[in-house]
Formats: structure tokens, sequence, C-alpha cells
């Protein structure tokens, strides 16, 4: 009887149900991900990385100076015969950064996504000459693209495109109020060189961020969101 007591006890045992496959990342199979989830890794990842701070630490007197968009005794002649010296001691240091973490927008064609980020931010210019602070508030839209492709085995890999400021969306305005006629005409020509300058700087800062935090993401969570989310009309748009 011991034998068949062993049969009996060897089926009951392959009744039982086995337990769930293991994935190896927890609840990939369930995952699902959203545009505000999305968006939200995007904007922890800039958090982490410090996106304000880098944009913050900018020297865009110098950076104004190096590209040639302000020539040297640029800033002596509008005002009036300030001596090198005193053109060193001036500064326009970027304060006052936000990037508007919860407003990233994520739109998406079929298999192409893209991120837009608005980021706004104080220009304290001070000029030796007279030590008053001038402030400018500057606005813009940062828009990365990137999609999916296959390979020649027909697997899908991310291919991260065009990462840049709309011209459009940059925008200047002084805070100060009580400038002289003479500062006004500075101040224009100044507002005209930083909206050349200033995108290429925060391009180079905010960028290289994205394309790492993107490069971490699931193949497979982004098509689980063109899976899930209804199709936008229109074909997507590309930033030249």
């Amino acid at each position: 009887m011991c034998p068949i007591w062993r049969l009996l006890v060897l089926l009951s045992l392959l009744s039982v149900p086995s337990a769930p496959h293991k994935q190896p990342w927890r609840g990939l199979a369930e995952a699902h991900m959203d545009r505000p989830a999305l968006a939200r890794i995007i904007a922890q990842g800039l958090m982490k990385h410090n996106a304000e701070g880098r944009i913050q630490n900018l020297r865009l007197m110098d950076s104004l100076n190096a590209s040639g968009q302000m020539a040297p005794g640029m800033v002596g002649r509008l005002i009036n015969g300030m001596n090198l010296q005193q053109q060193q001691e001036s500064s326009a240091n970027i304060t006052n950064i936000q990037l508007d973490y919860s407003g990233i927008r994520i739109s998406f064609h079929k298999e192409w996504f893209s991120a837009n980020i608005l980021l706004e931010f104080d220009i304290d210019l001070r000029l030796s000459f007279n030590n008053k602070i001038i402030k400018t508030h500057a606005s813009m839209n940062l828009v990365v693209e990137f999609w999916l492709e296959k390979d020649e085995f027909g697997r899908r890999h991310l291919v991260i495109g065009n990462c840049s400021v709309e011209p459009s969306s940059i925008h200047t305005t002084v805070l100060t109020e009580d400038i002289s006629p003479k500062m006004k005409h500075f101040l224009r020509n100044f507002r005209e060189k930083v909206a050349k300058v200033i995108p290429h700087l925060v391009e180079s800062q905010v960028c290289p961020l994205i394309s790492e935090i993107l490069r971490q993401l699931d193949v497979k969570l982004l098509k689980s969101l063109m899976g899930e989310c209804p199709t936008e009309v229109g074909q997507p748009r590309v930033t030249v």
C-alpha cells in the first residue's frame, strides 16, 4: 500500500496550481505608463540631477562676450565711458529659476513622443558704475522629441531626437522700474542679445540630462502608453 499512498500524494501535489512566474522587474507585466507618469519620471530625473542649479551656475556675461553677441567694450560705449575694470566688475547672474515640473506636457502620435517643459528665471544685471541691480525676467519652452524604432530583427528601441528651445517661446521683460532713457536703450540691446545666447546655454545643461533620463525608460512601458491612450489626430510636429 505504501507505493499507492506515495502515488496519491504525488498526484495531489501535481494538481495544486503552481505559483506565478516571478518577473525580473516587479510589476512589469501589469505596468502601465500614462502621460502623467511619464511626465513625473522626467520631472524627478531633472530634480535629481539638479537641473535648476546647473542653469543658475551659467556664466551669462562671459558667454555673451565669448559668443560675439556682445563685442568687447560694448557695455562701456552704451553706458558712456566705463573703463575696462568697471566692465569686468559688471555681472549678469541667473536667479529665481523655476522649471515647471508639474506642467510637463507629453504628446505622442503613433510611436513618436514629445515632452514640452516650461522654464523661467530672472537675470540680475549689475553695472559697476552705479552698483544698481536691474532685474529682467525670461521664460521659454524646451521641447524634446523621441520615438520607438525597429531594428533589423524587429525589436523596438528608443531613439532620442531633437532637444531645443522653441524660438517663438522666448520672452524677456524688464522688471525694474525707474530706468533712465540711456539705460533703456542699453537694456533693449541686452535683451536681444540674451534671447540669442540663453537658449543654447539652457540646452547645453538640460538636454543631456533629459537624454540620460529617457534612456533609462523601458520600451515596454512606452508601448503600453501607446496602447492605452487614444492616438492624437494629425501629423507629429517636428521642431527645427
